[in-house]
């Protein structure tokens, strides 16, 4: 207990009092909230049929991105190299170009699908998201190998 310097008794009273509180305690120790308060109903959230079971965050979803803009970076670059090395072997420029996009396309396709798949599988990991990119990044790959021999 503190004691009060000026009187050298002890004091419980700590000299600051909020209007409606009693002597010795706070307001909000001394009332209960009403069983129907609104403010701290418990809510029971079930979950919904088909819904996956986890969630993404928000912060998932902003690494994904992250890594995926990296990714693009790195197969720009990549893309270029392809072009160069299909120029030095004699292919026209413009079908080494349209090679070198076709890469660039199938490989942004195929790690959209992988960081997808890794962001949340249960998810993204279905036969309706997957595919569809798996496809156009094979595909694209594909006719950048025939489009790159000349």
């Amino acid at each position: 207990m503190q004691k009060n310097e000026n009187r050298g008794t002890p004091s419980a009273d700590p000299g600051f009092k909020l209007p409606g509180e009693e002597a010795g305690q706070p307001e909000s120790l001394t009332k209960t909230p009403p069983p129907g308060d609104a403010a701290n109903a418990q809510i029971e959230v079930q979950p919904v049929a088909g819904a996956p079971v986890t969630d993404t965050s928000t912060r998932d979803l902003a690494i994904g991105a992250a890594v995926f803009l990296v990714l693009l970076v790195v197969y720009f670059f990549a893309r270029n190299a392809y072009v160069h090395h299909l120029v030095v072997r004699r292919v026209a420029p413009s079908s080494a170009c349209s090679a070198g996009w076709l890469m660039f396309v199938g490989l942004g396709f195929l790690s959209a699908a992988a960081v997808l798949a890794i962001i949340n599988a249960s998810k993204f990991l279905t036969f309706a998201v997957t595919a569809p990119l798996v496809a156009v990044g094979l595909i694209a790959l594909v006719a950048a190998v025939f489009v790159g021999r000349r």
